[in-house]
């Protein structure tokens, strides 16, 4: 059975850091994060092929965020640098069964969410 658990998230100051991580119990997957603030639709942050090689990111946190995986001990983190008050959300990782995608709706697991603050 497949299941995914989030850890991290917090509140931080503008320019801040946080890292999120993911523990994925189950299998091996593409993976995801996603997030989705108050009153909109949940977008995509960042993806990762299954073995790590390949990833890709949101025009929005590139060059801010980065996603990594040890598949060695079943995480998938988000490192998150100089973050800034609209990346205030609640944040999902997620597992697909596709190399890896973009597309909330190619992901079939998804972690509990966890709340990400930003503001001073």
């Amino acid at each position: 059975q497949v299941h995914l658990v989030e850890s991290g998230g917090g509140l931080v100051r503008p320019g801040g850091s946080l890292r999120l991580s993911c523990a994925v119990y189950g299998g091996t997957f593409g993976m995801g994060w996603f997030r989705q603030a108050p009153g909109q639709e949940r977008e995509f942050v960042a993806t990762i092929r299954w073995n790590g090689d390949t990833s890709y990111y949101a025009d929005s946190v590139k060059g801010r965020f980065t996603i990594s995986r040890d598949n060695a001990k079943n995480t998938v983190d988000l490192q998150m640098n100089g973050l800034k008050p609209e990346d205030t959300a609640v944040y999902y990782c997620a597992a697909t069964p596709m190399v890896y995608s973009t597309q909330a709706r190619d992901y079939v697991y998804w972690a509990q969410g966890t709340q990400v603050t930003v503001s001073s």
